[in-house]
């Protein structure tokens, strides 16, 4: 099978394989005719990233959550014995979800993506297909004919050849020999890896320690095990500089933070390095720091160590600081290979970011077996199994990617150049417009997101209605209120044509009211180089915008 370009593969393409005789044609675009119906957009997630019908309106939650649709409150005791009536009363997970469960960022902005014509930096998927070799192996695990066909059921806990690859992978990340069958586990993408550990780790009354600014999928998944985040704030930074100009910075975790919020009730500490949404690299004295933390809370305590970034580390940490950690994954540092920390730790990662396929929905758990085995044992209770093609294609792509490609000696070099290089035009379009951001040859970085931060000059352009009522009740920001990173992202999108992520939803809703996200917003760069020109050239209309907002309404909001 010979493919296009990577980037150039964004329709569907015909090709044929010829295998023991028998051709198969791939979906074909191309041979469309004129009068063909043709879906001119692509909804890649509808209830995600965009508006559907399931989504709470007009104070739905609230009346669910309160059992007040009841058309009879006089006859309550009866419909409650009556096996035929309809109780509309919701159940433990609504009722642990609270509010919550209404428009949240990605409803607002995924309708903006939708209403308006822009440059979308906002969601963190790429915008391009995977490498040919996985795209190789999912077409040829999918016209498998042979006896082991993976068509049907495979093994829950994950399907053999895969649990043997991430088995031998791992094996060298953590400088120890990893059991398949009973320390690795297969589940259907990261997030589901993620609500698995919290499920079989959290009680109520346990309490999960989050490091913020936080990815917002991780705050409901402890509410749903029953648990109580606990918010340990990273410190931002900035870099130094004599004049007073407002510039870029790096996110550090402060120990003595962690050790307050740290007590007998912590059963979890969730870390996500790379990190979403800084893109900070947790460097090695903050690890150890962790490890103290944990030993210290007691033998209750484990860490979930989010990695799905791991292999897009752009800016790597100095080599001397990544001595005796070894370079598997060159620039990161695994958790659960530190001195003590196998036992204590649950490594979660996919394979949808580094293999640009976020849709494929494979992901897993690394582990000692006796945190493994209740994972085990829950999943046939959520999902049989993940898909057997996928995880059959994903077998037999990981070894491809260590061997040479498109000129660098593995694929995942060649991803960390790729992501370096849009990181810096990205960069570039954001310095332009106005904003600041981190100096990658000054601060490690990792991720595709560049937290960037909103200087004085972008807070004037933006028009002063923006900031009053009409715009600010948002029953989706935290609190029912955007305040100035919403309301400047929301803005970019409705009239200057680039659509970026506010930071408020990564924060607890006391720091967003406090303030301590109105600085900042999250930009994506897994686009195409097409996408973020684009957006930079809209970026600069930002910085024209003749239309100033006041700067007593600036200073109240950011107070």
């Amino acid at each position: 099978l010979k493919l296009p370009p990577t980037e150039g593969r964004n329709t569907l393409f015909a090709s044929s394989i010829q295998k023991d005789s028998v051709t198969t044609l791939l979906a074909l675009d191309s041979d469309r005719g004129a009068d063909d119906e043709c879906v001119e957009t692509v909804d890649r997630a509808p209830c995600f990233d965009g508006i559907c019908e399931s989504t709470p309106v007009d104070g739905d939650v609230a009346a669910i959550l309160t059992d007040t649709n009841a058309s009879d409150q006089d006859n309550t005791e009866d419909e409650k014995s009556s096996p035929s009536s309809e109780n509309h009363a919701a159940g433990e997970a609504m009722l642990r979800l609270g509010t919550m469960t209404g428009p949240t960022v990605w409803s607002e902005f995924g309708r903006l993506s939708q209403e308006y014509d822009v440059a979308n930096l906002g969601q963190g998927f790429p915008d391009w297909l995977p490498p040919d070799f996985a795209v190789e192996a999912l077409v040829s695990a999918t016209i498998d004919s042979t006896k082991q066909s993976p068509h049907q059921y495979t093994r829950t806990a994950g399907h053999p050849n895969l649990v043997k690859q991430l088995a031998r992978r791992y094996s060298k990340h953590m400088h120890r020999t990893i059991d398949p069958m009973n320390e690795v586990s297969v589940t259907v993408g990261a997030s589901q890896a993620l609500y698995l550990c919290l499920q079989t780790l959290v009680k109520p009354g346990d309490e999960v320690i989050l490091f913020e600014p936080f990815f917002d999928l991780y705050q409901n998944q402890i509410k749903l095990a029953g648990g109580t985040p606990v918010y340990v704030p990273l410190t931002f930074v900035p870099y130094n500089k004599d004049d007073g100009e407002v510039t870029g910075g790096e996110w550090i975790l402060e120990p003595e933070k962690l050790q307050q919020a740290i007590s007998s009730k912590t059963r979890a500490i969730i870390l996500n390095s790379p990190h979403n949404p800084t893109g900070k690299v947790f460097n090695l004295s903050e690890m150890k720091h962790i490890a103290e933390s944990v030993k210290a809370a007691g033998p209750q305590c484990v860490v979930i160590s989010d990695e799905v970034y791991k292999y897009i580390v752009h800016s790597s940490p100095p080599q001397e600081e990544l001595l005796g950690v070894g370079n598997s994954c060159p620039g990161h540092i695994h958790f659960a290979s530190l001195p003590g920390m196998w036992d204590r730790t649950i490594t979660v990662s996919s394979a949808g970011k580094t293999f640009s396929a976020t849709g494929w929905q494979v992901g897993w758990c690394i582990g000692p077996s006796n945190l493994i085995s209740p994972i085990h044992q829950l999943l046939p209770y959520v999902q049989f199994c993940a898909s057997t093609v996928i995880q059959e294609a994903l077998a037999r792509t990981l070894p491809k990617a260590d061997e040479p490609y498109e000129g660098y000696d593995s694929y995942y070099e060649y991803l960390n150049s790729k992501y370096r290089r849009k990181r810096d035009l990205l960069g570039k379009g954001l310095k332009e417009a106005g904003f600041a951001i981190p100096d990658y040859d000054l601060t490690p970085g990792g991720g595709f997101f560049i937290f960037a931060r909103i200087t004085p000059e972008l807070r004037r352009a933006l028009p002063a209605e923006r900031m009053g009522p009409e715009y600010t009740k948002n029953p989706a920001a935290p609190g029912g209120e955007a305040r100035l990173d919403w309301a400047l992202c929301q803005w970019m999108a409705e009239e200057k044509g680039v659509l970026c992520i506010p930071s408020s939803p990564f924060f607890s809703r006391e720091k967003a009211m406090e303030g301590a996200s109105d600085e900042f917003i999250r930009v994506a760069f897994c686009k195409t180089d097409e996408t973020i020109e684009s957006a930079a050239k809209a970026l600069m209309g930002v910085r024209s915008n003749k239309e100033l907002i006041s700067s007593s309404l600036v200073e109240a909001n950011a107070e």
